[in-house]
């Protein structure tokens, strides 16, 4: 059993709550205690480091205090921005002169011990796979699955120390230890657009075009991600990048937590297929059903 402190994150409790629920739900089933960080707060997400680094560090350190009262010397979190936060704080508050600085914005100074990883690492990293492969009751037979990572998961590698930077494969290889056929996506750690979404509508129409159009000259039918803000560009504006670039493109995008618990055999409602804005049905139509035994 793996008893870690977990970030939810604030997408968690918002547009991304079925990434959040499914991550829960494949956690509780391999066996990793999550222990929500007590008072949690916002870790500054995309604005805060454009603000002020001091100010964006300190928010961070302020969750990281809290998991060291806690008791506690891991936090994990399931999205990329968070832990790009999280963890560059860390690294910063390493220079005394900076630490003293991000500390005197705080009611409890942060003393830096705690390890930050995402909840994938610590799958990939922590969680054998023949035990993940031992747990599933659904395999992904059938099914042709892109993984993309976007471009902060695991970037820059000196300070995320997790996978690799321009290739990385723990989704790939978590997705073919449950029955997926996993296509060879080039451009698994190029940017979606980000938060380019609202002032920049076009240029998430570009990029996240040229992603999904590659996924389909593969065959993929599907895409899974680890990040709420990829998988927002590449679902919720899908059809947005569909008028913009005069295409067709039927493309679901899962969160990796939500095919792990559909193998798994959880319950669908923890899953959140119904948050999917492409249909996800045809998709999970691919996968061939276990034969029953009698």
């Amino acid at each position: 059993m793996h008893n870690i402190a977990y970030y939810p994150g604030c997408s968690g409790q918002g547009t991304s709550t079925e990434y959040d629920r499914s991550t829960r739900a494949i956690c509780q089933a391999l066996d990793i205690a999550l222990t929500d960080v007590e008072d949690w707060s916002c870790c500054g997400s995309s604005p805060a480091h454009t603000v002020n680094h001091v100010l964006s560090a300190a928010l961070s350190a302020r969750n990281l205090a809290q998991v060291e009262a806690m008791g506690m010397t891991r936090v994990a979190t399931p999205c990329p921005s968070c832990l790009s936060n999280l963890r560059t704080a860390t690294h910063k508050m390493k220079d005394p002169d900076f630490q003293s600085k991000a500390n005197a914005l705080l009611d409890t100074p942060y003393r830096n011990t705690v390890d930050v990883q995402s909840v994938l690492q610590v799958l990939a990293e922590h969680v054998d796979p023949e035990y993940i492969k031992s747990k599933v009751v659904n395999p992904l037979t059938g099914i042709k699955i892109a993984c993309y990572y976007g471009c902060i998961m695991n970037r820059p590698p000196a300070l995320m120390q997790f996978d690799h930077h321009e290739n990385p494969m723990a989704m790939d290889n978590l997705m073919a230890a449950i029955g997926a056929e996993v296509v060879p996506f080039p451009l698994k750690v190029e940017c979606c657009g980000a938060s380019f979404g609202i002032p920049r509508g076009d240029i998430v129409h570009k990029l996240s075009g040229k992603l999904l159009d590659a996924g389909r000259r593969l065959g993929a039918d599907c895409f899974v991600t680890a990040c709420p803000l990829c998988q927002m560009n590449l679902d919720l504006r899908q059809g947005q990048i569909n008028d913009a670039l005069h295409e067709n493109f039927k493309i679901p995008i899962f969160y990796y937590t939500q095919l792990l618990g559909y193998a798994l055999g959880l319950d669908r409602a923890e899953l959140g297929f119904e948050k999917l804005c492409v249909d996800p049905r045809r998709a999970l139509g691919k996968i061939k059903q276990p034969a029953q035994t009698r």
